[in-house]
């Protein structure tokens, strides 16, 4: 049984992360879906932690082999934990990629464990959580970015 970690802030989850995540659970027997839990983040998070997990339970639950996890930590120590066969990561644009490297050298080194890289598809190469958390923040229409339910979800929020 192949399994992966996805891992992310999901703040709030978007189309980009949906088609990635549809993806990548094509690639493997189970998927671990990994909210990090950052605490220097919480105060700027538009969603709890606790929300944000319902809300990729049920944008998911169709998907039969991912499970939604909250972690707090490393994710070389998560991958030990849960024999983790190997990471999966968005990548929306060449910006990106610098980061991404530097972090699956580092996986790599600490876990022993791959990355594989997943392009965005390009209708959702412009997307990321800051965005949306802006657009959001001043009361603008978020719904072409992220599925209805994480809308009413940020709505409630403000």
């Amino acid at each position: 049984m192949k399994k992966a970690l996805l891992t992310g802030s999901f703040d709030p989850p978007t189309h980009g992360h949906l088609s990635i995540i549809k993806r990548a659970a094509r690639l493997c027997d189970k998927l671990y879906v990994g909210i990090a839990i950052n605490p220097a983040k919480i105060e700027t998070s538009l969603l709890s932690n606790a929300k944000k997990k319902m809300l990729l339970e049920n944008l998911t639950k169709a998907i039969k082999n991912i499970e939604v996890v909250l972690f707090e930590g490393l994710v070389s120590d998560f991958t030990k934990t849960n024999e983790i066969d190997f990471l999966i990561r968005g990548l929306r644009a060449f910006s990106d990629f610098e980061y991404e490297f530097r972090m699956a050298i580092a996986n790599k080194k600490l876990a022993d464990v791959d990355t594989i890289f997943l392009m965005a598809d390009v209708e959702h190469t412009h997307i990321n959580s800051s965005l949306i958390r802006e657009i959001a923040y001043f009361g603008g229409p978020i719904e072409k970015f992220v599925p209805q339910e994480v809308a009413e979800a940020l709505k409630q929020n403000s």
